[in-house]
């Protein structure tokens, strides 16, 4: 007989078991101890008592890896309990590592791989959906070089993919093949997460990924056998891991490709995904970016239809509505345009839809596999705020006057409550313009309803705001290169200005409107002395003003200066005109066409006054010039 305690797996066992320092129960750790010798007693036919006492323990208690089994399916339907929380707790996680190193604690068996395989998917799944991605490839590595260490293979490569075909391979055509194969699932969706794409690609490319692809979701982990305590439970059904791994790996790669500029290479595996067993939230993914590769090839009555398809998929899926309206804008269809924007903003306001999710896949949630910063953009819409002001905007413009007043005042009734700061937001971006553009948009659209009084009430706010913060003088430079902060002081302060001078203008146009035309040159003369006060001081001088700065946005500023001096001074000739002062009607006109000479309505009034002061030669050349005009659209 060998000596109680000489047997090399004995001792190893022994030792591995200690160190980890899992099991400090005393009896609990001397049955794995008579577990084996009792063996080794079976194999000599030593029948003496000890081998009688160890047999007659095994047959008293329950075998110890019938124990870690049923305390693995215990911690798995504690997970199960918490399914649509899409979060498994902290202590769930440190309960299946804890297990772990208690199994690793012996050394490694066929009769056991089984649980230790299924342990090892458990926690992986648990600490990939806490974003635990180093402690989940460790976990990887050490069951991979246990199997390998199982069969007697050379450990001296640590390449994991490597490890994985080898380990495979050693099991082909037994039980724990379907298993072992979870390890690369495991260690894909962690690429995934992590925005890996090329060892995806490799791994694509690689024999392993048709193995996966067919031999995954066999017979690990069914519910049905959840009423047998000796099968090892699995946190998450294996065929439905690797459905969503797969749906979710094209959708990045496709995003990846259109962001490359490979919308024709994306399209064909998208349109394949679409059919794909998945969440309805993920085909309609697939449907969305089929769409977009569409638009990309310029093919925006497809790219409709896609999105069609994932409105019908999932009713929520708002980036379809962005992308569509972005289209109906392109090809000119209005209509269809301010309907879709209708839809998005009240889609926009409804609660967040719950995370895209199937029996068996809310411990892992998709959106943490879809990390990619190229999807990210490909999905992203405006806030709801920004979609509400576009909706206005595009009201006034295509003639709906009376929607795009009610758009601009809840837009502003927004803004100003007290929980504006909740309204629901899919991205931190937003296309706001500041708040003194928002009321002067406001106001043009009142004036544009009839209603002056409320239009001055707005134009009111942005003078009492701004009005305070103006120089006697803005002296605006040509900047040179590299001076980006005297460029964005320089816009601040004529931005400012140019606020204040158009509530003027607005209010001038009010008073026009209720015939008040003593108010109205005095709130015109208002907005002209404003406009006066800015200098513009360039190197060269005889750079043309409309020419001015080597910047856009100065360039811009400038024309609006322009633009709001020609509209001011016409406002005001009007008003004199209409007092029956045709010189000083005459002068403003005429000045007004020299700040604008496109100005249509300055042009017909200041032959107006030309023919009333019996100038009617100058008249009718004056009417003739105007009339040749190009006509101005309602945007401009």
């Amino acid at each position: 007989m060998r000596p109680l305690l000489d047997d090399e797996h004995t001792c190893h066992a022994v030792h591995r078991y200690d160190y980890r320092g899992q099991q400090r129960n005393c009896s609990t750790f001397l049955f794995c101890v008579y577990f084996r010798l009792s063996r080794d007693f079976a194999d000599e036919g030593n029948s003496n008592n000890l081998h009688l006492n160890c047999f007659s323990k095994m047959n008293q208690q329950q075998s110890l890896f019938d124990y870690w089994t049923e305390e693995n399916n215990e911690l798995v339907r504690n997970c199960k309990k918490q399914e649509g929380q899409n979060a498994v707790g902290p202590h769930l996680t440190s309960g299946f590592q804890k297990l772990l190193r208690k199994i690793q604690g012996v050394p490694p068996e066929t009769d056991h791989a089984q649980l230790e395989l299924s342990v090892v998917y458990n926690a992986c799944i648990c600490l990939i959906s806490q974003s635990q991605f180093t402690e989940a490839e460790l976990l990887l590595k050490q069951a991979t070089e246990r199997i390998l260490q199982m069969k007697g293979e050379n450990l001296c490569q640590s390449d994991a993919p490597i490890l994985w075909i080898t380990a495979i391979r050693s099991v082909e055509n037994t039980a724990l093949h379907p298993f072992l194969l979870l390890l690369p699932c495991l260690q894909w969706a962690i690429w995934l997460a992590t925005c890996q794409l090329k060892p995806i690609k490799d791994f694509q490319e690689s024999s392993m990924f048709e193995a996966l692809s067919s031999g995954v979701g066999g017979d690990c982990g069914e519910d049905a056998k959840e009423t047998s305590t000796k099968v090892p439970l699995l946190v998450m059904d294996p065929k439905r891991f690797t459905e969503l791994l797969q749906i979710c790996r094209v959708i990045v790669q496709s995003a990846e490709q259109m962001n490359e500029g490979r919308s024709s290479e994306a399209l064909p595996l998208l349109q394949a995904a679409s059919k794909l067993p998945a969440p309805k939230t993920l085909v309609a993914y697939t449907h969305l970016l089929s769409g977009s590769c569409l638009a990309h090839m310029n093919c925006p009555q497809m790219a409709l239809h896609c999105y069609k398809k994932a409105l019908e998929t999932d009713a929520q899926c708002v980036y379809a509505l962005h992308q569509s309206t972005l289209v109906y804008c392109e090809l000119g269809n209005t209509q269809a345009e301010i309907q879709a924007l209708h839809i998005m903003h009240s889609t926009l306001l409804l609660p967040s839809p719950a995370e895209p999710s199937t029996a068996g896949v809310q411990l892992l949630s998709p959106s943490l596999l879809l990390g990619s910063q190229s999807l990210k953009d490909l999905l992203s819409v405006p806030s709801a705020l920004s979609v509400l002001h576009r909706l206005a905007l595009k009201c006034i413009l295509s003639g709906r006057v009376s929607e795009g007043v009610k758009h601009y005042l809840d837009l502003l009734a927004t803004l100003h409550s007290e929980d504006h700061h909740r309204v629901k937001v899919h991205s931190e971006f937003s296309t706001l313009p500041r708040l003194p553009k928002l009321y002067l948009e406001a106001a043009v659209a009142l004036l544009m309803a009839q209603r002056p009084a409320d239009s001055m009430a707005l134009c009111m706010e942005v003078v009492d705001s701004t009005l305070e913060l103006l120089p006697e003088t803005v002296v605006i430079e040509e900047p040179e290169e590299g001076s980006e902060a005297m460029q964005k002081e320089g816009e601040d302060r004529i931005a400012a200005l140019l606020w204040a001078a158009a509530a003027y203008l607005l209010q001038g146009q009010c008073y026009s409107q209720l015939k008040d035309w003593k108010q109205a040159v005095t709130h015109y003369t208002r907005c002209v002395n404003m406009l006066v006060k800015v200098h513009f001081k360039r190197r060269d001088a005889q750079t043309d003003v409309s020419q001015a700065g080597r910047h856009l946005s100065q360039t811009a500023n400038l024309h609006i200066l322009q633009r709001l001096k020609g509209l001011s001074l016409a406002g005001r000739g009007i008003s004199f005109s209409q007092m029956d002062h045709l010189k000083e009607a005459l002068r403003d006109l005429q000045l007004s066409l020299q700040a604008l000479p496109e100005g249509i309505g300055a042009g017909l009034w200041c032959g107006e006054v030309l023919w009333r002061l019996d100038r009617k030669r100058e008249a009718a050349a004056r009417w003739e010039a105007t009339w040749s005009l190009p006509t101005q659209s309602l945007t401009e």
